[in-house]
């Protein structure tokens, strides 16, 4: 840290380098950019930050973001709150930024349910982790008749989708999972709108996109044997005249 800053400046800056994608140049922006405020347009940012520290929490239904009562307890989050959704269609997340990605599609009125993560052997994260329990608890106390499993598209949030379908096999809710416009090993946070919509409007049971993607699999091996022959073939004339 810049020895030649004041000890308050260089705390400040030191502190706002462990933001997410934020270096020492742009915390140091940002301070500046902070001093260079009037004192009542300071606080007020000040005040929003610890407002939300304070008072937000998780829903006590979804576990998206919510904020404490009057009583300083838990709300239901706007979602839940909204008698107009449909109840019995449960987007399945992993975050609670992941809502705010879905409910940028105005097709969706359905609700939510926010693992809190994904299940992941190699870091530790087991089914007892995040919140699979509480979905299952849900479920069994409300009329749901389709679960839409929008963990993100990578090996992580497959195993998890396959996870809670298997949990509810026999339970006769019908399970989908987006299609697969989404891009392979990447996360929900960097899709637009538009794929994302696109992706849920073609959403497929998760059985049938598994056997779909297998297919395609099996149908480019094909194609590249085919290829492979087709070229091997040619160069062994070649070779032979």
């Amino acid at each position: 840290m810049p020895s030649h800053f004041p000890e308050p400046l260089s705390k400040a800056i030191e502190e706002f380098s462990k933001f997410p994608g934020i270096g020492p140049k742009q915390a140091q922006r940002m301070v500046f950019y902070l001093l260079g405020l009037k004192e009542q347009e300071a606080k007020l940012i000040m005040d929003s930050i610890s407002s939300a520290i304070t008072q937000i929490t998780y829903c006590p239904q979804c576990f998206n973001f919510s904020s404490k009562g009057e009583t300083n307890q838990p709300q239901l989050c706007s979602v839940c709150g909204d008698s107009s959704r449909d109840e019995k269609i449960i987007c399945v997340v992993e975050d609670p930024r992941d809502v705010s990605r879905f409910e940028r599609i105005a097709d969706y009125r359905g609700l939510y349910h926010v693992l809190g993560g994904a299940i992941n052997n190699i870091d530790g994260v087991g089914p007892d982790s995040i919140r699979i329990g509480e979905l299952l608890n849900r479920i069994e106390k409300s009329p749901v008749a389709e679960l839409i499993m929008a963990t993100n598209p990578n090996s992580a949030g497959d195993y998890t989708a396959l996870y809670i379908s298997n949990q509810l096999k026999d339970t006769g809710i019908q399970i989908t999972r987006p299609a697969r416009g989404l891009p392979m090993g990447g996360d929900l946070e960097y899709a637009d709108d538009l794929t994302l919509g696109q992706a849920m409007a073609h959403r497929q049971n998760i059985g049938q996109s598994t056997n779909q993607n297998t297919d395609q699999k099996n149908q480019e091996k094909t194609q590249t044997v085919k290829e492979n022959t087709s070229q091997n073939s040619t160069d062994n004339g070649e070779s032979i005249s």
